[in-house]
C-alpha cells in the first residue's frame, strides 16, 4: 500500500466533467489499495477573473483580503472533488490549506511555507478518507489566509508529501512529461523519462513552466520524489529525483527559452566601491529579484578607483517599471550618465548534469549561435547551465539551432 499525494493542475480540473474524470483516476489508484491525498488547484480562469473582480471593487485590493478571495478558487474545487468522490459511495474529506496544517509567513499574494502540521491529514486518512487538499494556500501565525503566488499548488502538494514522507508525489497536468525544450518551438523536442533535482531546478527557474521552483526545491530539499504526468492519459511521464550514479548524464538534457526578460543598463557608473551595493541594495528592498549581472570597465587598464564602468542587468518584465523608477533616481545619485533598456530580449540556456565533467559545452552553444548570425548580448553561468541574452526575434530559431547542435533530437 503506497501512500500517494496526486495534484491537479486547473486546466484538469475546468470544468465538472474534467473533475469527474479525475474523480476517476482518483477513485482507481485507491481501489488498488493506495493511500491518497489530493491536491487541487482553481478551475482555470477562475483565479483570473477573480483578480478582474478585485480591480473592478477596489483600484487597488487590500493584499489580505485579495487573498481571501483568491483562496476561494481552490476551495471550490476541492468541495466539488470530494462531494464526486462521497456520491460514489468513497469516503472523503476535503481541508482547505490552514486546515490541513500548512502555515506560512505573512507575504500576502506569495507566501512561503514554513511547516506543515499534518496531524489533521494523518488522522483522515487513518479513518480511510480520500484526502482532497485546497492548494495555494495556507495560513499564517495570525490565522489569517495566505497564497503562495502563482504555481503555488505544486508547492502545495510537494510540502504535503514531504511532510506526510509519501512515497510519491504525482503532479498532472496538461504536458506528459519534460522535454528537452518547448515542442511547441521545436518540433523534434522529446520527453525526458528521469532528471535531476539540479537540472529541473534550473529549467524550472531559466522559463520552464512545467513545474513551479519552489516545489523543486521543496523536492530536493526533502526528497521526494516527484512524477510529471498527463491527467489526460495513463502514459508515464518524467520522474524527479536525486542524481544518482546509474543516472544517464548527457552533457546537456535540455534547452530553455525565457522571453520575460528585460535589460536595464546604467552608463558611465564612477568606478568606486559601494555603488553596486548601492544599485541592487535600492533594488532587493523592493523585492525585486535580478537575474544576469555584468560590469564593464571604461578605463581600458584597471585600478581599484577613478575610472568609470557601465553596469548591466536583469529582471523580470513583471518588475520592469518599477526597477526603472528605482534606477532613474539611483542615477543621479551615483553620478551615472545615463540609463538604457531594452525589453525585447530572450534568455537562452542550455542544461545538464553532464557539463560538469566535459568541456567544449560553451564553444558548442556559441557556434551554433553564430552559425545562425545570432549576436549574444549576455552571458552567465552555473556549474550546469550557460545563459545567453539574444534579442527575443531570433529566441525560436536559437532553441532549435542548439537542440540540433547538442543531439537533444536523437535518441540518448
Amino acid at each position: 500500500m503506497a501512500l500517494r499525494v496526486q495534484k491537479f493542475g486547473g486546466t484538469s480540473v475546468a470544468d465538472l466533467e474534467r473533475i469527474s474524470t479525475v474523480a476517476d483516476r482518483v477513485q482507481k489508484a485507491h481501489e488498488n489499495g493506495d493511500r491518497m491525498v489530493v491536491v487541487l488547484s482553481a478551475m482555470a480562469g477562475v483565479t483570473n477573473n477573480l483578480i478582474n473582480l478585485a480591480r473592478q471593487a477596489s483600484e487597488n485590493p487590500d493584499e489580505r483580503e485579495l487573498d481571501v478571495l483568491l483562496a476561494t478558487g481552490e476551495q471550490t474545487t476541492a468541495a466539488l472533488m470530494a462531494m464526486m468522490l462521497k456520491s460514489r459511495g468513497l469516503k472523503a474529506k476535503s481541508f482547505l490549506g490552514f486546515q490541513a496544517g500548512i502555515q506560512t509567513n505573512h507575504m500576502s499574494g506569495k507566501a512561503r511555507i514554513r511547516e506543515i502540521d499534518s496531524q489533521n491529514l494523518r488522522g483522515a486518512l487513518d479513518e480511510g478518507n480520500i484526502v482532497v487538499v485546497a492548494g495555494f494556500q495556507g495560513a499564517d501565525d495570525h490565522g489569517d489566509i495566505t497564497t503562495l503566488g502563482r504555481g503555488g499548488s505544486d508547492t502545495s502538494a510537494v510540502a504535503i508529501a514531504a511532510s506526510l514522507k509519501a512515497d510519491v508525489c504525482e503532479i498532472f497536468t496538461d504536458v506528459d512529461g519534460v522535454y528537452t525544450t518547448d515542442p511547441r518551438i521545436c518540433p523534434q523536442a522529446r520527453k525526458i523519462n528521469r532528471i535531476s533535482y539540479d537540472e529541473m531546478l534550473e529549467m524550472a527557474i531559466l522559463g520552464a513552466k512545467v513545474l513551479q521552483i519552489r516545489s523543486v526545491e521543496f523536492a530536493k530539499k526533502y526528497n521526494v520524489p516527484v512524477h510529471v504526468r498527463s491527467s489526460f492519459n495513463e502514459e508515464e511521464g518524467t520522474m524527479v529525483v536525486n542524481e544518482s550514479a546509474d543516472m544517464e548524464s548527457p552533457v546537456v538534457s535540455g534547452i530553455t527559452c525565457d522571453m520575460n526578460e528585460a535589460r536595464i543598463t546604467f552608463k558611465r557608473v564612477p568606478d568606486q566601491p559601494g555603488i553596486s551595493a548601492k544599485v541592487f541594495g535600492a533594488l532587493a528592498e523592493a523585492g525585486i529579484s535580478v537575474d544576469m549581472i555584468i560590469q564593464n570597465s571604461r578605463n581600458g587598464g584597471e585600478t581599484d578607483t577613478g575610472g568609470e564602468t557601465d553596469l548591466t542587468f536583469t529582471v523580470t518584465k513583471d518588475d520592469f517599471n518599477r526597477a526603472m523608477k528605482i534606477s532613474e533616481k539611483l542615477a543621479n545619485q551615483i553620478n551615472a550618465g545615463e540609463i538604457r533598456t531594452a525589453t525585447d530580449i530572450a534568455k537562452i540556456s542550455v542544461i545538464g548534469l553532464g557539463m560538469k565533467s566535459h568541456s567544449g559545452v560553451a564553444a558548442v552553444m556559441f557556434k551554433a549561435l553564430a552559425e545562425e548570425n545570432i549576436n549574444i548580448r549576455m552571458i552567465s553561468t552555473s556549474e550546469i547551465r550557460i545563459s545567453c541574452v539574444i534579442l527575443a526575434k531570433y529566441a525560436e530559431l536559437a532553441v532549435r539551432s542548439l537542440h540540433a547542435a547538442f543531439g537533444l533530437d536523437k535518441e540518448q
